[in-house]
Protein backbone atom coordinates (compact mmCIF):
# COMPACT_ATOMS: atom_id res chain seq x y z
CA UNK A 1 0.00 0.00 0.00
CA UNK A 2 2.90 2.34 0.74
CA UNK A 3 4.40 1.60 -2.67
CA UNK A 4 1.04 2.29 -4.30
CA UNK A 5 0.79 5.60 -2.48
CA UNK A 6 4.31 6.74 -3.41
CA UNK A 7 3.96 5.68 -7.04
CA UNK A 8 0.59 7.40 -7.41
CA UNK A 9 1.84 10.64 -5.88
CA UNK A 10 4.90 10.70 -8.16
CA UNK A 11 2.73 10.05 -11.22
CA UNK A 12 0.11 12.64 -10.27
CA UNK A 13 2.67 15.24 -9.26
CA UNK A 14 4.82 15.06 -12.38
CA UNK A 15 1.99 14.76 -14.90
CA UNK A 16 -0.17 17.25 -13.01
CA UNK A 17 2.58 19.85 -13.04
CA UNK A 18 3.27 19.37 -16.74
CA UNK A 19 -0.41 19.75 -17.58
CA UNK A 20 -0.69 22.79 -15.33
CA UNK A 21 1.90 24.65 -17.36
CA UNK A 22 0.96 23.14 -20.72
CA UNK A 23 -2.81 23.55 -20.55
CA UNK A 24 -3.44 25.99 -17.71
CA UNK A 25 -5.55 23.42 -15.88
CA UNK A 26 -3.79 23.54 -12.51
CA UNK A 27 -3.06 19.81 -12.65
CA UNK A 28 -6.39 18.95 -11.03
CA UNK A 29 -7.61 17.05 -14.07
CA UNK A 30 -4.92 14.45 -13.28
CA UNK A 31 -4.61 14.79 -9.51
CA UNK A 32 -8.33 14.36 -8.72
CA UNK A 33 -8.86 10.97 -10.41
CA UNK A 34 -5.51 9.60 -9.20
CA UNK A 35 -6.24 10.57 -5.60
CA UNK A 36 -9.78 9.27 -5.95
CA UNK A 37 -8.57 5.78 -6.88
CA UNK A 38 -5.70 5.77 -4.37
CA UNK A 39 -8.14 6.65 -1.58
CA UNK A 40 -10.38 3.83 -2.78
CA UNK A 41 -7.42 1.47 -2.43
CA UNK A 42 -6.98 2.63 1.15
CA UNK A 43 -10.64 1.89 1.92
CA UNK A 44 -11.95 5.46 2.19
CA UNK A 45 -15.74 5.47 1.80
CA UNK A 46 -16.99 6.31 -1.70
CA UNK A 47 -19.15 9.14 -0.32
CA UNK A 48 -16.00 10.87 1.01
CA UNK A 49 -13.11 10.02 -1.30
CA UNK A 50 -14.10 12.42 -4.09
CA UNK A 51 -14.45 15.28 -1.61
CA UNK A 52 -10.98 14.59 -0.20
CA UNK A 53 -9.54 14.33 -3.72
CA UNK A 54 -11.15 17.61 -4.80
CA UNK A 55 -10.11 19.54 -1.69
CA UNK A 56 -6.52 18.26 -1.84
CA UNK A 57 -6.28 19.01 -5.55
CA UNK A 58 -7.42 22.59 -5.00
CA UNK A 59 -4.77 23.04 -2.32
CA UNK A 60 -1.99 21.86 -4.64
CA UNK A 61 -3.26 24.19 -7.38
CA UNK A 62 -2.39 27.19 -5.20
CA UNK A 63 1.30 26.33 -5.47
CA UNK A 64 1.14 25.09 -9.05
CA UNK A 65 -0.61 28.23 -10.27
CA UNK A 66 2.07 30.42 -8.71
CA UNK A 67 4.80 28.74 -10.74
CA UNK A 68 2.73 28.49 -13.92
CA UNK A 69 1.63 32.13 -13.75
CA UNK A 70 5.21 33.32 -13.47
CA UNK A 71 6.23 31.31 -16.53
CA UNK A 72 3.31 32.53 -18.66
CA UNK A 73 3.71 36.14 -17.48
CA UNK A 74 7.30 36.19 -18.73
CA UNK A 75 5.92 35.37 -22.18
CA UNK A 76 3.19 38.02 -22.00
CA UNK A 77 0.45 35.37 -22.14
CA UNK A 78 -1.77 36.63 -19.29
CA UNK A 79 -4.74 38.90 -20.06
CA UNK A 80 -5.05 41.05 -16.93
CA UNK A 81 -8.04 42.97 -18.31
CA UNK A 82 -9.88 39.67 -18.57
CA UNK A 83 -8.93 38.77 -15.01
CA UNK A 84 -10.52 41.99 -13.79
CA UNK A 85 -13.72 41.20 -15.71
CA UNK A 86 -13.94 37.59 -14.61
CA UNK A 87 -12.46 37.75 -11.11
CA UNK A 88 -15.56 38.62 -9.05
CA UNK A 89 -18.08 36.26 -10.74
CA UNK A 90 -15.55 33.40 -10.62
CA UNK A 91 -14.92 34.04 -6.92
CA UNK A 92 -18.67 34.03 -6.17
CA UNK A 93 -19.06 30.84 -8.17
CA UNK A 94 -16.23 29.15 -6.26
CA UNK A 95 -17.83 29.98 -2.91
CA UNK A 96 -21.13 28.48 -4.07
CA UNK A 97 -19.50 25.44 -5.65
CA UNK A 98 -17.31 24.58 -2.65
CA UNK A 99 -20.22 24.87 -0.20
CA UNK A 100 -22.42 22.68 -2.39
CA UNK A 101 -19.60 20.22 -3.10
CA UNK A 102 -18.79 19.85 0.57
CA UNK A 103 -22.43 19.11 1.44
CA UNK A 104 -23.65 16.69 -1.26
CA UNK A 105 -22.82 12.99 -1.65
CA UNK A 106 -19.33 12.55 -3.08
CA UNK A 107 -20.70 10.50 -5.98
CA UNK A 108 -22.44 13.64 -7.22
CA UNK A 109 -19.01 15.27 -7.60
CA UNK A 110 -17.75 12.22 -9.47
CA UNK A 111 -20.65 12.48 -11.92
CA UNK A 112 -20.11 16.22 -12.39
CA UNK A 113 -16.43 15.61 -13.07
CA UNK A 114 -17.11 12.87 -15.64
CA UNK A 115 -19.87 14.72 -17.52
CA UNK A 116 -18.14 18.09 -17.75
CA UNK A 117 -14.76 16.60 -18.68
CA UNK A 118 -16.31 14.55 -21.50
CA UNK A 119 -18.25 17.54 -22.84
CA UNK A 120 -15.20 19.79 -22.85
CA UNK A 121 -13.05 17.09 -24.50
CA UNK A 122 -15.60 16.64 -27.29
CA UNK A 123 -15.82 20.40 -27.78
CA UNK A 124 -12.07 20.82 -28.09
CA UNK A 125 -11.72 17.76 -30.33
CA UNK A 126 -14.54 18.51 -32.78
CA UNK A 127 -14.40 22.30 -33.05
CA UNK A 128 -12.57 23.46 -36.14
CA UNK A 129 -9.36 25.41 -35.61
CA UNK A 130 -9.98 29.13 -35.52
CA UNK A 131 -13.74 28.76 -35.05
CA UNK A 132 -15.25 31.33 -32.70
CA UNK A 133 -18.51 33.05 -31.91
CA UNK A 134 -17.26 36.57 -31.17
CA UNK A 135 -14.09 38.59 -30.91
CA UNK A 136 -14.26 38.81 -27.13
CA UNK A 137 -17.32 38.63 -24.89
CA UNK A 138 -20.32 40.40 -26.47
CA UNK A 139 -21.26 42.10 -23.16
CA UNK A 140 -20.61 42.05 -19.41
CA UNK A 141 -23.62 39.83 -18.68
CA UNK A 142 -22.23 37.00 -20.82
CA UNK A 143 -18.82 37.42 -19.22
CA UNK A 144 -20.32 37.35 -15.71
CA UNK A 145 -22.49 34.28 -16.34
CA UNK A 146 -19.63 32.35 -17.92
CA UNK A 147 -17.34 33.33 -15.03
CA UNK A 148 -19.90 32.19 -12.47
CA UNK A 149 -20.23 28.87 -14.30
CA UNK A 150 -16.46 28.37 -14.38
CA UNK A 151 -16.22 29.07 -10.64
CA UNK A 152 -19.06 26.75 -9.56
CA UNK A 153 -18.09 23.76 -11.68
CA UNK A 154 -14.34 24.11 -11.12
CA UNK A 155 -14.85 24.13 -7.34
CA UNK A 156 -16.99 20.98 -7.59
CA UNK A 157 -14.42 19.24 -9.81
CA UNK A 158 -11.27 20.31 -7.94
CA UNK A 159 -9.70 21.88 -11.02
CA UNK A 160 -7.95 25.18 -11.62
CA UNK A 161 -10.38 26.57 -14.15
CA UNK A 162 -8.45 25.92 -17.34
CA UNK A 163 -10.58 22.87 -18.13
CA UNK A 164 -13.54 25.19 -18.64
CA UNK A 165 -12.05 28.62 -19.21
CA UNK A 166 -9.70 27.61 -22.06
CA UNK A 167 -12.46 26.27 -24.35
CA UNK A 168 -14.79 29.14 -23.38
CA UNK A 169 -12.15 31.77 -24.10
CA UNK A 170 -11.20 30.04 -27.35
CA UNK A 171 -14.85 30.06 -28.43
CA UNK A 172 -15.02 33.79 -27.79
CA UNK A 173 -12.00 34.47 -29.95
CA UNK A 174 -9.15 34.55 -27.43
CA UNK A 175 -5.82 33.14 -28.60
CA UNK A 176 -5.32 29.61 -27.21
CA UNK A 177 -1.93 30.46 -25.67
CA UNK A 178 -3.26 33.60 -23.96
CA UNK A 179 -6.27 31.58 -22.83
CA UNK A 180 -3.95 28.99 -21.27
CA UNK A 181 -1.81 31.65 -19.59
CA UNK A 182 -4.83 33.50 -18.20
CA UNK A 183 -6.34 30.20 -17.00
CA UNK A 184 -3.24 29.62 -14.91
CA UNK A 185 -3.90 32.93 -13.12
CA UNK A 186 -7.58 32.06 -12.70
CA UNK A 187 -6.38 29.03 -10.74
CA UNK A 188 -5.54 31.34 -7.81
CA UNK A 189 -9.06 32.76 -7.71
CA UNK A 190 -10.51 29.25 -7.67
CA UNK A 191 -8.06 27.33 -5.48
CA UNK A 192 -7.77 29.58 -2.42
CA UNK A 193 -11.48 30.09 -1.54
CA UNK A 194 -12.27 26.57 -2.79
CA UNK A 195 -9.77 24.98 -0.41
CA UNK A 196 -11.08 27.02 2.52
CA UNK A 197 -14.66 26.01 1.68
CA UNK A 198 -13.86 22.29 1.68
CA UNK A 199 -11.91 22.60 4.94
CA UNK A 200 -14.86 24.23 6.67
CA UNK A 201 -17.53 21.86 5.33
CA UNK A 202 -15.44 18.80 6.22
CA UNK A 203 -14.64 19.63 9.84
CA UNK A 204 -15.69 16.84 12.17
CA UNK A 205 -16.89 14.51 9.40
CA UNK A 206 -16.10 10.88 10.37
CA UNK A 207 -14.25 8.46 8.09
CA UNK A 208 -11.71 10.90 6.62
CA UNK A 209 -8.15 9.61 6.05
CA UNK A 210 -5.40 10.48 8.58
CA UNK A 211 -3.70 13.90 8.43
CA UNK A 212 -6.85 15.63 7.17
CA UNK A 213 -8.15 19.08 8.04
CA UNK A 214 -11.72 19.14 6.87
CA UNK A 215 -11.58 17.38 3.51
CA UNK A 216 -8.01 18.56 2.82
CA UNK A 217 -5.42 15.79 3.24
CA UNK A 218 -2.06 17.29 4.15
CA UNK A 219 -0.09 14.08 3.54
CA UNK A 220 -1.14 13.98 -0.12
CA UNK A 221 -0.72 17.73 -0.60
CA UNK A 222 2.80 17.66 0.86
CA UNK A 223 3.79 14.89 -1.55
CA UNK A 224 2.25 16.53 -4.62
CA UNK A 225 3.22 20.20 -4.27
CA UNK A 226 7.02 19.89 -4.79
CA UNK A 227 6.57 17.74 -7.90
CA UNK A 228 3.92 19.93 -9.50
CA UNK A 229 5.92 23.09 -8.83
CA UNK A 230 9.04 21.53 -10.35
CA UNK A 231 7.37 20.40 -13.59
CA UNK A 232 4.91 23.27 -14.23
CA UNK A 233 7.56 25.59 -15.81
CA UNK A 234 8.46 22.87 -18.32
CA UNK A 235 4.80 22.54 -19.29
CA UNK A 236 4.52 26.30 -19.75
CA UNK A 237 7.58 26.27 -22.00
CA UNK A 238 6.07 23.50 -24.13
CA UNK A 239 2.82 25.47 -24.45
CA UNK A 240 4.67 28.19 -26.36
CA UNK A 241 6.49 25.82 -28.70
CA UNK A 242 3.70 23.38 -29.70
CA UNK A 243 1.34 24.09 -32.63
CA UNK A 244 -2.10 25.38 -31.58
CA UNK A 245 -4.00 22.37 -32.89
CA UNK A 246 -1.63 19.96 -31.15
CA UNK A 247 -2.24 21.81 -27.90
CA UNK A 248 -6.01 21.49 -28.33
CA UNK A 249 -5.81 17.79 -29.17
CA UNK A 250 -3.58 17.14 -26.17
CA UNK A 251 -6.13 18.88 -23.98
CA UNK A 252 -9.02 16.84 -25.42
CA UNK A 253 -7.31 13.45 -25.14
CA UNK A 254 -6.46 13.83 -21.46
CA UNK A 255 -9.94 15.05 -20.60
CA UNK A 256 -11.64 12.28 -22.57
CA UNK A 257 -9.62 9.50 -20.96
CA UNK A 258 -10.19 10.89 -17.49
CA UNK A 259 -13.94 11.20 -18.07
CA UNK A 260 -14.33 7.66 -19.38
CA UNK A 261 -12.46 6.25 -16.40
CA UNK A 262 -14.78 8.11 -14.02
CA UNK A 263 -17.88 6.81 -15.81
CA UNK A 264 -16.55 3.25 -15.58
CA UNK A 265 -16.07 3.65 -11.84
CA UNK A 266 -19.60 5.00 -11.35
CA UNK A 267 -21.10 2.11 -13.32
Amino acid sequence: MLGLWIGAMVFAGILGGLLAGLLGVGGGIVIVPVLYHVLAGFGVDETLRMKVAVATSLATIIATSAVSVRSHHRRGAIDFALLKTWGIPIFIGVVIGSLVGGSVDGRVLTLVFAVVALFVAANMLLRKEGSKLYDGFPNRIVAAISGLFVGVISAMMGIGGGTLSVPILSTFGFDIRRAVGTAAAIGFIIAIPGTIGYILTGLGVPGRPPFSLGYLNFAAAAALVPLTMATAPLGAKLAHTMPRRALQLCFAVFLGLTSLRMFMDLL
